[in-house]
């Protein structure tokens, strides 16, 4: 994660799938799924998590009658020569639902990396939807990470907020925007950047293709040697759902 765009498969009653920037099963309720991408760059919350090179990704997911769901997910990550991050492996379980109109999905995502990284976390999220509008706060709940000067990283000390709106432009092509601001002592480490930074991104999609324009306003290290999560990102990605 160095972290994501996240996967947008969401359950049958949550939002269109171009409206949210993290991840939820992709399946009807009472079913399990399977999904399956490659993309030219693996981003998440703006930055880049394997060097501006290409991803393999894929998950299963599980959705029950009652909205519970829970699934996992993979992806090769390369944060740098000299690191010993090379895959990050998600676990996460929420609960969906939906009333007035208005969608509904709490959960919890665990992120895990290599063991010699030991920089394991997670977050609890929430994630609104209302038409094509959506919205979202993920906050850290614990880290295996130890804390430098100065830092905090105690549940709730960092935040990723978003809002998105999608929609279809007809022959099946949609169109997605999102504005997502990454914020706290814990992102900061994380992702090697001074401050909290604000991402933003225009997603066109039809089938299981899809092309995304993503730009940040990051400074500090992530946006400096190899990563340039600074300058303007084109990625290009296919993916594939199969129910089990």
């Amino acid at each position: 994660m160095k972290t994501k765009n996240f996967r947008s498969r969401l359950l049958s009653y949550a939002i269109p799938a171009v409206a949210f920037g993290v991840s939820m099963p992709y399946a009807h309720a009472g079913e399990w799924s399977a999904n399956a991408s490659v993309t030219s760059n693996y981003i998440w919350r703006g930055l880049t998590q394997t060097g501006n090179e290409s991803a393999v990704q894929g998950g299963i997911d599980y959705a029950a009658d009652s909205g519970f769901y829970i699934g996992t997910w993979a992806s090769n990550v390369n944060y740098g020569a000299d690191d010993v991050y090379s895959y990050e492996h998600d676990i996460y379980a929420g609960y969906g639902f939906e009333t007035g109109g208005v969608s509904w999905d709490i959960g919890y995502l665990y992120y895990n990396y290599d063991k010699e990284a030991e920089f394991d976390f997670s977050e609890v999220y929430l994630n609104v939807g209302f038409g094509n509008f959506g919205a979202g706060i993920a906050v850290l709940a614990d880290t295996e990470a130890a804390e430098g000067p100065g830092q905090d990283f105690g549940f709730g000390e960092a935040y990723y907020a978003s809002l998105d709106y999608g929609f279809e432009v007809g022959n099946g092509v949609a169109i997605g925007l999102h504005l997502g601001h990454h914020d706290g002592d814990f992102a900061e480490a994380f992702n090697g950047n001074a401050e909290g930074y604000t991402d933003y991104n225009i997603s066109i999609s039809k089938g299981g293709f899809s092309f995304m324009i993503s730009d940040t306003n990051v400074k500090g290290g992530a946006a400096e040697g190899a990563y340039d999560n600074d300058q303007m990102k084109f990625v290009v990605s296919y993916a594939v759902d199969v129910a089990l």
